[in-house]
Protein backbone atom coordinates (compact mmCIF):
# COMPACT_ATOMS: atom_id res chain seq x y z
CA UNK A 1 0.00 0.00 0.00
CA UNK A 2 2.66 2.51 0.88
CA UNK A 3 4.63 1.24 -2.62
CA UNK A 4 1.09 2.73 -4.16
CA UNK A 5 0.53 6.32 -2.43
CA UNK A 6 4.66 6.84 -3.14
CA UNK A 7 4.00 6.26 -6.84
CA UNK A 8 0.70 8.11 -6.71
CA UNK A 9 2.18 10.82 -5.16
CA UNK A 10 5.50 10.32 -7.80
CA UNK A 11 3.36 10.41 -10.84
CA UNK A 12 1.35 13.15 -9.62
CA UNK A 13 4.20 15.67 -8.77
CA UNK A 14 5.80 14.90 -12.38
CA UNK A 15 2.34 15.90 -13.80
CA UNK A 16 2.48 19.25 -11.60
CA UNK A 17 5.82 19.60 -13.22
CA UNK A 18 5.27 21.21 -16.32
CA UNK A 19 2.41 23.59 -14.55
CA UNK A 20 4.85 25.00 -12.40
CA UNK A 21 8.33 25.06 -14.10
CA UNK A 22 7.85 23.88 -17.21
CA UNK A 23 7.61 25.84 -20.89
CA UNK A 24 4.24 27.56 -20.60
CA UNK A 25 4.37 27.47 -16.54
CA UNK A 26 2.86 29.39 -14.33
CA UNK A 27 6.05 31.24 -13.49
CA UNK A 28 6.51 32.08 -17.16
CA UNK A 29 2.88 33.36 -17.65
CA UNK A 30 3.30 35.53 -14.69
CA UNK A 31 6.61 36.67 -16.02
CA UNK A 32 4.86 37.33 -19.51
CA UNK A 33 2.29 39.06 -18.03
CA UNK A 34 4.47 41.87 -15.66
CA UNK A 35 6.21 42.54 -19.30
CA UNK A 36 3.17 43.24 -20.81
CA UNK A 37 2.40 45.53 -18.13
CA UNK A 38 5.57 47.15 -18.33
CA UNK A 39 5.21 47.74 -21.83
CA UNK A 40 1.92 49.00 -22.33
CA UNK A 41 2.96 51.75 -19.34
CA UNK A 42 5.85 52.62 -21.70
CA UNK A 43 3.38 52.96 -24.82
CA UNK A 44 1.19 54.95 -22.98
CA UNK A 45 4.07 57.20 -22.56
CA UNK A 46 5.49 57.35 -25.76
CA UNK A 47 1.90 57.92 -26.98
CA UNK A 48 1.02 61.25 -24.81
CA UNK A 49 4.78 62.18 -26.32
CA UNK A 50 3.71 61.54 -29.33
CA UNK A 51 0.17 63.73 -28.98
CA UNK A 52 2.15 66.70 -27.78
CA UNK A 53 4.93 66.35 -30.66
CA UNK A 54 1.91 65.91 -33.32
CA UNK A 55 0.01 69.32 -31.69
CA UNK A 56 3.02 71.24 -32.26
CA UNK A 57 4.00 70.53 -35.30
CA UNK A 58 0.21 71.08 -36.26
CA UNK A 59 1.30 74.83 -34.14
CA UNK A 60 4.09 75.01 -36.41
CA UNK A 61 2.43 74.34 -40.08
CA UNK A 62 -0.42 76.39 -39.14
CA UNK A 63 0.35 79.39 -37.82
CA UNK A 64 3.16 82.10 -37.02
CA UNK A 65 3.14 82.84 -33.82
CA UNK A 66 4.14 78.97 -32.71
CA UNK A 67 7.23 80.25 -35.04
CA UNK A 68 7.99 83.12 -33.57
CA UNK A 69 7.62 81.59 -30.10
CA UNK A 70 10.25 79.61 -30.71
CA UNK A 71 12.48 81.80 -32.25
CA UNK A 72 12.41 84.52 -29.54
CA UNK A 73 12.78 81.30 -26.68
CA UNK A 74 15.03 78.79 -28.31
CA UNK A 75 17.27 81.71 -30.81
CA UNK A 76 16.98 84.55 -28.51
CA UNK A 77 15.83 86.63 -31.75
CA UNK A 78 13.58 90.19 -31.78
CA UNK A 79 11.57 92.01 -34.09
CA UNK A 80 13.01 94.89 -35.89
CA UNK A 81 12.41 97.82 -33.69
CA UNK A 82 11.76 96.17 -30.42
CA UNK A 83 13.36 96.55 -27.17
CA UNK A 84 14.94 93.66 -25.40
CA UNK A 85 15.18 93.54 -21.36
CA UNK A 86 16.98 90.70 -19.34
CA UNK A 87 16.38 90.43 -16.04
CA UNK A 88 19.05 88.78 -14.05
CA UNK A 89 18.41 87.37 -10.49
CA UNK A 90 20.44 88.15 -7.97
CA UNK A 91 24.19 86.77 -8.06
CA UNK A 92 23.36 86.04 -11.58
CA UNK A 93 26.05 86.79 -13.96
CA UNK A 94 24.87 88.10 -17.75
CA UNK A 95 25.15 85.76 -20.19
CA UNK A 96 27.79 86.75 -23.31
CA UNK A 97 26.17 88.39 -26.26
CA UNK A 98 24.08 86.08 -28.97
CA UNK A 99 23.17 87.68 -32.04
CA UNK A 100 24.08 90.50 -34.19
CA UNK A 101 19.84 91.23 -33.39
CA UNK A 102 20.73 92.41 -30.20
CA UNK A 103 23.28 95.22 -31.52
CA UNK A 104 21.43 96.21 -34.09
CA UNK A 105 18.14 96.80 -31.88
CA UNK A 106 20.79 98.93 -29.32
CA UNK A 107 21.55 100.97 -32.25
CA UNK A 108 18.26 101.97 -33.02
CA UNK A 109 16.64 104.75 -31.00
Amino acid sequence: MKVLSLTLVALIALIQYPLWLGKGSWMRVWEVDRQIKTQRDKNARLQTRNTVMDAEVRDLKQGTEAIEERARSELGMIKQDEIFFQLLEPGQSAPPAQAPAAKVVASKP
